[in-house]
């Protein structure tokens, strides 16, 4: 078997000889895309503090970076899925309407180059163990390749998608192809003309490496356990001129702040059955045909919330699909007339061709659903039943271990000793406002668990709360307060909104990452707020008010 992983760069030069990788600060940063840029930004540029940035990978971007299995592209039009900030957005153009991975790593040199980030990031620099120290109220931060830094504030901005989720398939080390994971895809070109190819799973992230392995491949086999509820992505090209109006620009990022999606878009502030059937349909062929994520964030305001809504758009939505595919099992397998769950208590990936893909003679789908994988051998894939699909190479497009994932990893223990983790695996997740842990004075987790991150446009939620957070700590250097945390209380009380919000909605209905529930052993939890940006920024703004009002300080 060989494993293809992304090649290794030694980033930015390591950690000063005159420090020999010890690092005494005022914060540090774990994690180098949105949020951790922006963070870091924040702290050092108009805070005046001496703060670093640790980033497991070999440059800046995140996500953005770690992904880049073919197809990769976000699923966010622009402008709108990008930094508010001026001197970035000024003499930065977009090509395309939904950026690629490429394009999305350029735009993140750019940020760099702008705001002169590298040269205070260490890069190939994995946080393993974080532990704070309660009579010099600092974090004592280690990490695999031996630095240690000491800082009053840590902010672990890891985001959602940082752990990838493999499931342990018997024999996946004896496969005599090559075996690719979509977190940590190799540089360099993967061919894949003349060969048999797998994809497992049909996310986002399975739909786009499908829909480009299987333009040259010789045959695609494609495994899926649950059918993704796609929508047409509608992609363009941006002509040139369409982004030189700084007034529409500036108006579009403050009319993104007005909003519980982050977006200048909100749902129809109308029940989906108060509508005639003609008007309905109207409404949903518009959307539909719109493109993007419309048909989701904008429909019907009780389109996630009643079940007689959510089948009317489901329905909708088959019709469509199905009219798309020829053969009648990868039909029923693909848009089956009776929904497996909700619509889009899944995220719906966005897709370009990715039905019309089953119409080719070389492409075949599988339903792990129906027969399971239950072992990788040298010359394939066998499902339950004795079923072998001999292939040449693999791609792994499982998901992620959600939020939680990536924070377990930082290796966190509270001023108590306890590992953060480990409560979390036992009693699932607990934070303050999604951003602070009873217990972890002076941690701060933006686009984190129990936050509104994937519910909203991502640079805007973390615009807020990178504010949020800066906001709080310039207060505690007024006010002269050391450190601050979080009450059992207020974890409590949180975690009571979040679960209460969630379990008014259908999202419960569904085994979907927004609940953890893809993940075996994990916590089955809502992981994510979704009362709305706006809700949101109101219970920050209550927790900071006054001297830090509902924060405990010491």
């Amino acid at each position: 078997m060989t494993i293809a992983e992304g090649a290794s760069s030694s980033g930015t030069a390591p950690a000063n000889p005159e420090h020999g990788g010890r690092f005494e600060l005022d914060a540090l940063v774990v994690g180098g895309g949105f949020s951790g840029c922006y963070m870091l930004h924040k702290l050092r540029d108009e805070l005046n503090l001496n703060a670093k940035l640790f980033e497991a990978g070999t440059a800046l971007g995140g996500t953005w970076h770690r992904n880049r299995y073919p197809g990769a592209r976000v699923d966010v039009a622009v402008p709108g899925y990008e930094y508010s900030m001026e001197q970035i957005w000024n003499d930065w153009k977009w090509t395309e309407k939904y950026p690629g991975q490429a394009e999305l790593e350029a735009y993140f040199n750019h940020v760099d180059k702008t705001l002169s980030l590298s040269k205070d990031c260490y890069f190939n620099t994995e946080v393993c163990d974080a532990r704070f120290d309660t009579e010099s109220a600092t974090w004592t931060i280690s990490t695999k390749d031996g630095k240690c830094a000491r800082a009053k504030y840590l902010i672990v901005a890891v985001g959602f998608a940082a752990k990838q989720h493999v499931p342990d398939w018997k024999g996946l080390d004896t496969f005599a192809g090559d075996i690719y994971y979509s977190a940590n895809w190799p540089t360099e070109h993967v061919d894949v003309r003349g060969k048999r190819v797998a994809v497992i799973g049909t996310g986002s992230t399975g739909i786009q490496i499908i829909q480009e392995w299987a333009k040259d491949a010789a045959e695609t086999t494609v495994f899926q356990r649950t059918p993704n509820t796609a929508l047409p992505m509608c992609q363009s090209v941006l002509p040139p001129g369409v982004q030189e109006d700084r007034a529409s620009r500036l108006q579009i990022f403050e009319d993104n702040k007005m909003t519980n999606t982050g977006l200048e878009i909100s749902p129809i502030p109308q029940n989906t059955m108060d509508v005639s059937p003609e008007e309905r349909l109207a409404t949903y062929e518009r959307l539909y045909g719109g493109g993007g994520l419309w048909f989701w964030n904008i429909n019907y305001q009780d389109l996630l919330v009643d079940p007689v809504a959510n089948r009317e758009a489901y329905d909708f939505w088959a019709k469509k699909t199905r009219a798309r595919i020829n053969d009648p099992r990868a039909r029923d397998l693909l848009a089956p007339l009776e929904p497996l769950h909700p619509w889009g208590v899944k995220r719906p990936s966005l897709e370009q061709n990715y039905y019309e893909l089953f119409n080719k003679p070389n492409v075949r789908l599988v339903s792990t659903r129906e027969s399971p994988i239950v072992e990788i051998r040298p010359n394939g894939i066998v499902t339950e039943g004795g079923q072998l699909y001999e292939v040449d190479m693999i791609a792994v497009a499982t998901g992620f271990d959600t939020v939680t994932g990536g924070i377990k990893d930082v290796g966190i223990k509270d001023k108590y000793g306890f590992d953060v983790a480990d409560q979390w695996n036992k009693q699932g997740v607990r934070t303050h406002l999604g951003m602070m842990v009873g217990g972890c004075p002076n941690l701060f987790m933006p686009y984190s668990a129990q936050s509104p991150s994937v519910f909203t446009n991502g640079p805007t939620s973390i615009e807020f709360q990178v504010r949020w957070i800066a906001d709080v700590i310039q207060k505690m250097r007024e006010l002269g307060v050391r450190a601050v945390d979080v009450s059992k209380e207020s974890e409590q009380a949180w975690k009571k909104e979040v679960t209460e919000i969630a379990n008014m909605t259908l999202l419960p209905k569904a085994k979907s990452w927004y609940m953890g529930a893809n993940v075996p052993g994990k916590p089955v939890e809502p992981l994510f707020y979704l009362g709305g940006m706006l809700l949101y920024r109101e219970r920050c703004l209550e927790t900071s008010r006054g001297e830090l009002d509902g924060l405990v300080k010491m």
